[in-house]
């Protein structure tokens, strides 16, 4: 499943490895995968020569506050210190994900800039480490999703989903299907789908994946069956919470076992991999509406 949550815990172990052991950064990390952004900031404050380990979490903090510019300028001051390419390609990739969100959320004057930079970052962190697969996987889907005058294109996309084939089939099969959607092959998009499940069963997000599909094709009743599998390989778990109440509250169908779930996944222990609750109290308004 291509989310956040992948990245983030990528980053944030990628992070653990490049620590001092400074016991504030210790705190400031745990604190992070607590979603406490705040105090763990406080916690990095306290260190008074930061390393790259230390300004790359700070901007990973931001970037979860939605403090874009202030996570920008950690990652910059992070990639002058970083010495090895493993390290600057994981802080180009954040890099690009903090100006993609940039142009997701600037005026249309600003945002074509911000898309660019993102690009940029996104191929740098490649062409820095081909085996960073959460960085190719971005790159991906700039390339599906953005116009060709920003440097997008089906074809640098179809070229890209081979490479992230030879990294896991699973993936591969993921980014076929969203090739195959692109083109309204729904039929082979969902078999995709079911490859990469069958790869990694033991993966709620691919069922994820494969219960928004048939969502999107107005499949509910199958779709329930679905997170219903999904439910009893991981009961409870957050994302299958907050994806489920998604789909409900977005096509006006049981939309008091929305509200239930999203109760639960509030009162969950959640990480930067699962949506922030703010996110979840908006779709709990957007039920009631």
């Amino acid at each position: 499943m291509r989310r956040p949550g992948i990245i983030l815990l990528f980053c944030a172990s990628f992070a653990g490895a490049i620590s001092s052991g400074n016991p504030d950064y210790d705190r400031a990390r745990d604190l992070y995968q607590h979603t406490e952004y705040r105090q763990s900031l406080a916690a990095l404050a306290q260190i008074p020569n930061k390393d790259t380990a230390d300004l790359k979490l700070i901007g990973q903090n931001y970037f979860m506050l939605g403090e874009l510019q202030k996570a920008i300028e950690a990652f910059d001051q992070a990639l002058a210190l970083a010495p090895s390419k493993p390290q600057r390609s994981s802080l180009y990739h954040w890099l690009g994900r903090t100006q993609g969100r940039r142009a997701e959320t600037s005026s249309i004057f600003t945002a074509p800039g911000y898309a660019s930079k993102a690009r940029a970052s996104f191929e740098e962190a490649v062409r820095l480490d081909p085996d960073n697969q959460e960085a190719v996987n971005d790159l991906f889907d700039f390339y599906l999703q953005a116009p060709a005058f920003l440097g997008g294109g089906m074809e640098k996309a179809e070229a890209l989903a081979q490479r992230i084939a030879q990294l896991s089939p699973a993936e591969g099969h993921y980014a076929q299907a969203q090739l195959d959607d692109k083109r309204r092959q729904y039929d082979q998009a969902e078999l995709q789908l079911r490859l990469a499940a069958e790869l990694e069963p033991r993966d709620p997000g691919r069922w994820i994946d494969l219960a928004k599909h048939m969502a999107r094709r107005g499949r509910l009743h199958e779709s329930d069956a679905v997170f219903d599998q999904a439910a009893a390989i991981a009961p409870g778990h957050p994302q299958l919470l907050f994806a489920r109440a998604e789909i409900y509250i977005h096509h006006r169908y049981r939309l008091d076992d929305a509200r239930m779930l999203l109760d639960r996944y509030l009162r969950s222990q959640l990480t930067p991999d699962d949506p922030p609750r703010a996110q979840a109290r908006a779709l709990l308004e957007k039920r009631v509406r």
